[in-house]
């Protein structure tokens, strides 16, 4: 996938968080982008983070405005009950006062008289009253009265309040108990009974009233709080959408960081995030064209030689010579094949970095069957070659398939460095903590200021001999840094008395030991 078509993916993944603006083309890469991504179980489309802020803000504001409502209508009604149980007790308690006097000193005017004048009601509200002997005889008043409950005890001078229907409306009666006083002018014990009821249309005009001058701000103020938290929303939310367009309208080539600092603390380790990403695709773009750059340039002479060969071929007239012509054209073949199979072997091989499915892998196990294999090209060049192990499993984690391209690079690397007559060995060790891999050699050596350099991509030796690609050791290094292994190069064997002195080399991988 080119450059220019991953930005918007990356992007739509990572910082969209409201819809965007229509733009040609931007559905259509939105589309293609869900198409290729998994969705996250549970969800089908894509969330906006403004609309979920908003949600969890107005969702509760809903429930509760009702709520609030309904208290407040509560509240209202009781401050409205106030001041009409303070008026309705005080006549009850002016209406008991009169029955008192009237019960020691009777007056020229009759209760009845007195209690109409007392208790005036108006067209918004009726007022009734009855006043009850001890013997439960009406004295005066509203027969329709209802009496007390039957654990109500009379207590004096106070006066109680509570809710009745009558006539078929709801009352607020206040009433209160007087003791009776003997000839003697002692309590005698029993009680009178007086009662002061007023329909309800006053204080619900009142609560109604409070209750107007409450809610109906909120219907002005709500819509104007909603209003300033979109827009508070909208300024809270824009260095998103700055930090998404300073991403859209980058150049595909742009890689890199993001400066976070005008980003929100809250999204930092999304801004960190991405960066590391971009980090990643950079060294992951800059290890292609490496490998591009370096590929074709090894490319260029192998090639360039078939080339020439298959030319001089064709202008050969003596068999022989073109028979010579040939087999040289058939060996400069197989040299770039080995080239190309290199190639391709440590691009797979860095493709797998941090993939790789790790499994248990007797190492020792492993080591013999591709000794096996190897042994007929070891005769085809008449080198000495053996496997050498303590008897013991080798056990490590590892990736089969990797581990078998790292001991072929090894042993091909020796046995193409080793002369006739040569002797190259493979050999697996199990220590306490490691197992360690080492292939050993009598061939023509690598000098020890040469040794870090050997890892490098294509590097081979002035005077190596041999037909290598200068691929083998890199492959190797990357196979062993995959498995947390280290590589080391030492001297090997010691060369035979008749090529002088010196000797060749010994590679050793040692592997972290997995306990079975």
């Amino acid at each position: 996938m080119k450059p220019a078509d991953t930005a918007p993916s990356v992007l739509s993944d990572l910082i969209a968080t409201r819809e965007s603006p229509h733009r040609p083309g931007l559905a259509d890469r939105k589309s293609r982008v869900r198409a290729g991504r998994r969705e996250p179980a549970g969800s089908s489309e894509q969330r906006s983070l403004f609309g979920e802020i908003l949600d969890w803000m107005f969702a509760p504001l809903l429930l509760l405005w009702p709520l609030s409502v309904a208290v407040t209508f509560l509240v209202a009604r009781s401050l409205a009950d106030a001041p009409f149980d303070r008026s309705l007790s005080d006549r009850t308690l002016v209406l008991l006062e009169h029955v008192k006097s009237e019960a020691v000193a009777p007056a020229h005017e009759p209760i009845a008289v007195t209690a109409s004048h007392l208790l005036q009601g108006d067209e918004q509200a009726r007022v009734y009253f009855q006043v009850l002997d001890v013997d439960g005889a009406l004295i005066a008043g509203d027969a329709g009265f209802p009496r007390p409950r039957l654990y109500d005890f009379p207590e004096v001078g106070r006066v109680k309040l509570r809710n009745v229907i009558m006539h078929g409306m709801e009352f607020r009666v206040a009433y209160s108990h007087l003791l009776k006083m003997s000839a003697t002018g002692e309590p005698s014990g029993r009680w009178m009974l007086v009662q002061v009821g007023e329909t309800l249309e006053r204080r619900s005009q009142l609560a109604n009233e409070i209750i107007k001058g409450v809610i109906f701000p909120q219907f002005l103020i709500l819509p104007l709080a909603l209003g300033l938290v979109w827009f508070g929303l909208s300024r809270g939310l824009a260095p998103l959408q700055w930090l998404q367009h300073g991403i859209r309208t980058r150049r595909p080539d742009d890689l890199s960081p993001i400066d976070p600092r005008g980003a929100p603390e809250e999204i930092a380790p999304l801004v960190d995030a991405f960066n590391d990403l971009l980090v990643r695709q950079a060294l992951s773009l800059d290890a292609q064209k490496r490998f591009i750059a370096d590929a074709a340039h090894q490319m260029k002479t192998p090639l360039a030689g078939l080339r020439t060969q298959a030319e001089l071929a064709m202008r050969e007239t003596d068999p022989k010579q073109l028979q010579r012509s040939l087999v040289q054209l058939v060996r400069s073949a197989a040299r770039t094949a080995h080239l190309v199979n290199q190639l391709l072997s440590l691009a797979r091989t860095e493709n797998l970095r941090g993939a790789a499915a790790m499994e248990p892998v007797d190492l020792r196990a492993l080591v013999r069957t591709l000794a096996a294999e190897w042994a007929d090209e070891a005769l085809k060049r008449h080198i000495d070659f053996g496997v050498e192990d303590d008897g013991a499993a080798a056990p490590i984690s590892g990736q089969p398939i990797l581990l078998r391209e790292m001991v072929g690079n090894l042993v091909d690397n020796a046995l193409r460095h080793t002369p006739e007559r040569g002797v190259v060995t493979v050999r697996s060790r199990t220590g306490t903590d490691e197992v360690v891999l080492e292939v050993e050699d009598d061939g023509s050596g690598i000098p020890p200021s040469e040794r870090a350099m050997v890892f490098e991509r294509f590097y081979r030796m002035t005077d190596a001999p041999g037909d290598g690609s200068g691929l083998g050791l890199s492959i190797v290094r990357e196979i062993a840094t995959q498995h947390g292994a280290r590589v080391e190069v030492d001297d090997g064997i010691a060369w035979p008395p008749g090529r002088g002195h010196g000797a060749g080399t010994r590679i050793s991988v040692r592997f972290p030991r997995v306990t079975t």
